[in-house]
């Protein structure tokens, strides 16, 4: 791979000596930087800031522009009601965004808005009983692409507005759950509209009975590209195509791409002769997903793999203005950095150096902008020009400078079989050599994910509380290559455990990590990992698990998995038992525990649900292991209200530290 000496350059603010470390008051003082999008003319970028109300107990996020010399930030929206989804019209006339503020329609929830950048209020533009989820302008600036779910059966209104009659909840998907949406039933569907902003008109585009996303205009502004799951029977197969349709409603949509994985983010060259898209894995490997990056005639024909020989995920892809080549994100050994590839296919070229992690990015002709984050910066936006990363915000730098950081390093070890794993070690703050310290072994969930050089609040509080921090990316996660993430499919918690245990040895060895005060946690397959873990070893002194599970037998239909069984295990009465016990043996080998354990979870999580949770506890409490089970009222997968993100992380202190600090 063809290499650029193109190096970040990186402010110092947030490196600056501080008199104090990090405490648990600072907690919901960080602001969250994300969505940035270049104004036509390249003066101004939106973005989204999210902050917390602690007294309200809740979040909010506004929109808000920075200038691209960086001297100017304003502030745009005001709502005590999230804005979110901020879009410039390609005329440069409006910024549209979306919100649930009250607004002038009877319908209630997420609307589209409209602000005209000449002055004035934001207007309410639609007033649908279709919960809008995304919209993309037309090049024209006069219509819009619009995704909105069907609007709720009538039934569930009425529930709504006679709570002490509660309807039945009818199911007949064979997928019938999510975290965060609850369960699902078959009649509704997020569907593809087209909005004309004159009359304000919501007409729906297709009329076919399948779920679409990921919207683009041709630039001509005549059809539109879509991806869409059209498999006979679309809801136990987890795939995905590529399809052209019209603009005009009611118009047959043509299918392009054929592959028996996902295929997502149509994206047009800006000659609309070709089209660029994600290649996802096989559809037996979803949960182990790789993309790469494809590109494939509009008119049909065969797709070309841009980035076969790169071996990495990739993201975010756009043409260039003059569509010779390709920009896009890889996610490559805890780092994401942008790369280039020409159009016609060649080498890959990677434009952004450095032990940092670039999100999400936006280009027009004269602007090029990222946000952009490392272990001790929060993200903030960029503009990439030339030779380096210029700073255009620093929403979070006053507080960082009163704080003083730890210093992180990589780390890398040889598991008992021979695998070679990667890792970060944060060393607690005031770090003096020699000197031995509590280790904790925080654990990324997924399993198709990594620890990468970005800000993590969590980390950072054990870190100024005197904890030696370890993050490993054991097999199963990403960065490292196909292989490295399939690994582990069919047999969880084998090489995994082999890969963390390594991680701990090779910082015992070092002399930082102290073998006796050795702690664990972490959540989702976080969660699951740290119950493999301590089923595995009696080493670490304390535990919390957070929605995990040690019995996945019990979970065939009861979370929203069942297509990871169904493709990665087989059902029991087509698999056996085998697999299934043996990737259960935390909970069927209990006994065998003997490290006190927090348990955690949300009520409504459907991702990983409290059942696993509440089954750990039992085992542990049968078997007279120290544990405690806490439970999160009103709480999906990911921990929303502040308070409770407080709780959570208060208790982990005191869990750890009731058992490690001596």
């Amino acid at each position: 791979m063809k290499r650029a000496n193109l190096l970040l350059v990186w402010f110092p603010l947030a490196l600056l000596a501080a008199p104090r470390p990090l405490s648990l008051d600072d907690i919901h003082r960080f602001k969250d930087v994300a969505d940035p999008r270049c104004s036509p003319d390249g003066r101004w970028v939106a973005y989204t800031l999210a902050t917390t109300d602690a007294a309200a107990d809740k979040r909010d996020t506004d929109i808000w522009m920075v200038s691209i010399d960086g001297k100017e930030n304003v502030r745009v929206t005001t709502s005590p009601e999230a804005e979110t989804s901020p879009r410039w019209s390609p005329d440069g006339r409006y910024l549209a965004f979306l919100s649930s503020r009250p607004g002038t329609g009877k319908n209630k929830g997420s609307q589209i808005w409209l602000l005209d950048r000449r002055g004035g209020e934001a207007q309410q533009i639609t007033d649908s009983k279709a919960k809008i989820s995304g919209f993309e302008w037309a090049p024209d600036s006069k219509r819009m692409a619009v995704l909105a779910k069907d609007e709720e059966e009538e039934i569930q209104k009425l529930a709504e507005k006679d709570r002490e009659k509660p309807r039945p909840i009818v199911i007949d998907r064979y997928s019938f759950k999510r975290d965060g949406a609850g369960f699902l039933n078959g009649s509704k569907r997020i569907r593809l509209h087209l909005l004309d902003l004159d009359s304000r008109k919501l007409e729906l585009l297709t009329t076919t009975d399948f779920e679409e996303a990921n919207p683009a205009w041709s630039p001509d502004g005549t059809r539109l590209a879509f991806s869409s799951n059209h498999a006979p029977d679309w809801d136990r197969v987890p795939s995905s195509d590529i399809f052209i349709v019209d603009a005009k409603p009611g118009s047959t949509p043509r299918k392009l791409t054929t592959f028996t994985g996902g295929d997502t983010n149509p994206v047009w060259s800006p000659d609309g002769n070709s089209i660029a898209y994600l290649k996802g894995s096989d559809h037996g490997l979803g949960e182990y997903n790789m993309s790469q990056l494809a590109v494939i005639p509009a008119a049909g024909g065969a797709p070309r793999i841009l980035t076969a020989a790169l071996d990495r995920g990739v993201s975010r892809h756009e043409f260039t203005p003059d569509g010779k080549a390709l920009r896009f994100l890889v996610a490559d050994d805890m780092s994401v950095y942008m790369a280039q590839v020409p159009a016609a296919g060649g080498a890959v070229e990677r434009l952004t150096n450095g032990p940092r992690v670039l999100g999400a990015w936006d280009q027009s002709a004269s602007c090029r902008v990222a946000v952009i984050g490392s272990d001790n910066a929060p993200s903030e936006i960029y503009s990439l020009d030339g030779a380096g990363a210029r700073q255009l915000t620093s929403n979070n730098g006053a507080l960082l400078a009163e704080l003083a950081l730890p210093a992180t390093e990589e780390v890398r070890f040889q598991a008992k079989d021979g695998n070679v794993a990667h890792g970060l070690l944060m060393l607690p703050v005031g770090y003096e050599a020699g000197k031995k310290y509590p280790l904790l072994l925080r654990i990324h969930g997924g399993p198709n994910a990594q620890d990468q050089h970005s800000w993590q609040f969590e980390k950072q509080m054990f870190a100024a509380s005197g904890y030696a921090v370890l993050n490993v990316n054991y097999r199963g996660s990403s960065g490292r290559g196909q292989q490295y993430t399939v690994s582990i499919a069919k047999d969880w918690g084998n090489k995994e455990v082999l890969d963390l245990l390594a991680g701990v040895d090779h910082v015992v060895a070092k002399g930082i990590a102290d073998p006796a005060r050795l702690g664990v946690g972490g959540w989702s397959y976080g969660g699951i990992l740290t119950d493999y873990l301590i089923a595995t070893t009696t080493r670490f002194k304390a535990a919390t698990s957070g929605a995990g599970v040690a019995f996945p037998l019990a979970f065939y239909g009861h979370d929203q998995y069942i297509r990871q069984y169904d493709n990665e295990i087989g059902p029991p009465w087509k698999s056996g038992l085998e697999p299934w016990l043996r990737i259960s043996y935390p909970f069927l080998h209990a006994d065998r525990i003997k490290t006190p354990t927090l348990f955690l979870c949300g009520d409504k999580d459907f991702n990983v649900p409290l059942l696993g949770s509440e089954q750990m506890y039992q085992a542990l409490r049968n078997v007279g292991v120290d544990s405690q089970l806490i439970i999160y009222p009103g709480e999906n997968h990911g921990i929303a209200k502040p308070s409770f993100q407080l709780d959570r992380m208060k208790r982990y202190l005191d869990w750890y530290k009731k058992y490690l600090a001596h």
